[in-house]
This record gives C-alpha cells, sequence and structure tokens, in this order.
C-alpha cells in the first residue's frame, strides 16, 4: 500500500463516484424536465433546488481533487487542512437530504395520512440536517483534521438523524404499498415498482450515510469517510428523480387496453330461489365475465401512472 492511498487515494475514489452519479443525475433531470409531468410548482422548486446544489457540489468536489493533486502536489503537509470543501460537502449533503425527505415524508402523509409518523420523519430529518450543517462549518473553523476528534459526536448526530429518517420512509412506504396488493397482475405490477423504488429510497443513502460515519469515527487518521461523503447527495437526488421518473415507465405500462390475467375471471355466485309450494332453495351458477381495463381508468386512482403518490398541481 502506498503513502497516500488513504488519503489522496480513497478521496479520488469518492470523487470519481461523485462524477458518475451526477451523470446519472443530469440525465434523469433532463428526462424529468422533457416529461410532462403535472408535477405541483413546490415539486418542481425542490426539482430545481436539488440539481443546483449537486452542480455545485460537484464542481467544487472537482475544485477539492485539483487542489489537492496539483496545487499541492509534492506538499503532503496540506493533506492534514480541509480548507473549504470538506465543510461545503457537509452542507451540500445535509441541504440534499432535508429537501428529498421532506418530499418522500409528503408521500408518506398522502398514503398514511398518519401526521404522527410524517412529523417524525420530519423532526429526524431537520435534527440531520441541523447537526449536518454545524458539523460543516465546525470542521472548516478546526481546519486541521488530526483535530477532529470533538466532531464526532455531532456527526454521529448529524448521520445517525439522518439514516433513521431514510430507513423509516423506507419501513413505511413499503409496508403501506406491500398491503395494497389487488391480486391484478397490472396493478400489483405498478405497487411492485413503487415497493422498489421505496427500498432502494432509504438502502443506499443509509449505506453510505453508514460507511461515512464508521470510517470517520474509527480512521480518523485517513480521508477514507471523503470516499463516501461526496457521493451522498447525489444519491438522494437520484433517489428523487428516479421515483418521480418511474411515473413514465408505470403510464406506459398501463396505457392502452389490455385484459386482466388474459381477460377471463370466473364467479361462483348463490342465488336464493322459491320454488312454487317448496321452501327456498340455494341455486349456484357460475358466470364467466370478461374484464378490461382501458387507459387504467379501473386501477385504483391512488395507483395512476400520472398521480402516483403525486397529486396533480392545483393552480
Amino acid at each position: 500500500m502506498g503513502a497516500f492511498d488513504l488519503t489522496v487515494g480513497v478521496m479520488l475514489l469518492g470523487l470519481f463516484l461523485n462524477t458518475y452519479l451526477y451523470g446519472l443525475v443530469t440525465y434523469q433531470f433532463l428526462i424529468y424536465k422533457n416529461t410532462k409531468f403535472n408535477d405541483a410548482l413546490w415539486i418542481k422548486v425542490i426539482v430545481a433546488l436539488l440539481f443546483f446544489t449537486d452542480t455545485l457540489h460537484s464542481a467544487v468536489a472537482i475544485y477539492a481533487g485539483w487542489e489537492m493533486c496539483v496545487t499541492n502536489y509534492n506538499n503532503p503537509a496540506a493533506l492534514v487542512f480541509v480548507g473549504w470543501t470538506i465543510p461545503f460537502t457537509a452542507v451540500a449533503t445535509s441541504v440534499a437530504a432535508i429537501l428529498t425527505q421532506w418530499f418522500l415524508g409528503h408521500r408518506v402523509l398522502v398514503l398514511t395520512k398518519n401526521k404522527i409518523i410524517t412529523g417524525l420523519i420530519a423532526i429526524l430529518s431537520t435534527l440531520g440536517f441541523i447537526f449536518g450543517v454545524y458539523a460543516g462549518i465546525r470542521s472548516g473553523i478546526i481546519n486541521d483534521a488530526r483535530n477532529f476528534a470533538p466532531l464526532s459526536p455531532y456527526v454521529i448526530c448529524w448521520l445517525g438523524f439522518q439514516t433513521s429518517a431514510d430507513l423509516l420512509i423506507t419501513f413505511v412506504l413499503t409496508y403501506v404499498l406491500s398491503r395494497s396488493r389487488t391480486g391484478f397482475r397490472k396493478t400489483d405490477t405498478i405497487i411492485n415498482r413503487l415497493i422498489r423504488g421505496a427500498i432502494q429510497t432509504g438502502l443506499f443513502a443509509s449505506i453510505f450515510a453508514l460507511a461515512d460515519l464508521f470510517s470517520f469515527v474509527l480512521h480518523q487518521d485517513t480521508n477514507l469517510y471523503a470516499m463516501f461523503a461526496y457521493p451522498i447527495g447525489r444519491i438522494y437526488t437520484n433517489t428523487l428523480l428516479d421515483t418521480l421518473n418511474a411515473r413514465r415507465e408505470l403510464k406506459n405500462n398501463t396505457t392502452g387496453t389490455m385484459d386482466v390475467d388474459s381477460g377471463n375471471t370466473y364467479r361462483l355466485q348463490n342465488h336464493s330461489q322459491t320454488l312454487a309450494g317448496g321452501p327456498a332453495m340455494s341455486v349456484q351458477s357460475i358466470q364467466v365475465q370478461k374484464e378490461t381495463i382501458t387507459d387504467g381508468a379501473s386501477i385504483d386512482a391512488k395507483y395512476s401512472p400520472n398521480d402516483s403518490l403525486y397529486p396533480p398541481a392545483k393552480v
């Protein structure tokens, strides 16, 4: 292992991954912008803010790599000073997290109508944001990575609250959606797609947040935490945009006339008939009925492609 593998090397890996994820963010943002979704203004504002934050942060990340590898080339003493790029990373990540979590918290409220759970998500997300911003500003004030030990409690609170909000959102969405299956193939396909998105919502962000937390606490003499810290914000934005853009796929799956499970359903019905001069008798008849869904109209409105968990804008 080289002398700079755990300082320069791991940071560059984080920058490479961040740049790749920013490419995905840009791609998904263009899809969202070019697809005419009937979203409320506040949703469009959140998307724009996240894309702006990601663009600015990715530019800062590239500058951080340049400063470390070019400006301070052959100057190992500069590696212990964080400058302003690491504090900016903490703040930008906290902004991306709270915007995404509040948005998904609103989805939870739409599905569950439970203000207690939604309030808990908002509290966890807000606490994570506050501790994240404070930890970032404090790291800039300290500036010397060798003196980062006092930051550990704030980083633990920041990433702990942030991860808790992610996992709570994932659990609630997965639980509610899994109990909403109807038995119809096309409808369940939509619900399964939403469940997959709900799991992705918290899984990847939580993995990177916990890796960032443990590497910062346990390996403060390295830059290992930077490998996970830089991409987290892009993961949140990709999550939100994937959730929004999934409606295009769902719309394509449900548009047109289709038969549900080959179109034939068989129902066994009981009819009570009274025969002349005799007691009432129960007569069973089998009724064959062909059911079709046209333009997805029969699917529960809660899972319709255009409004799937996203009510239309009220202008």
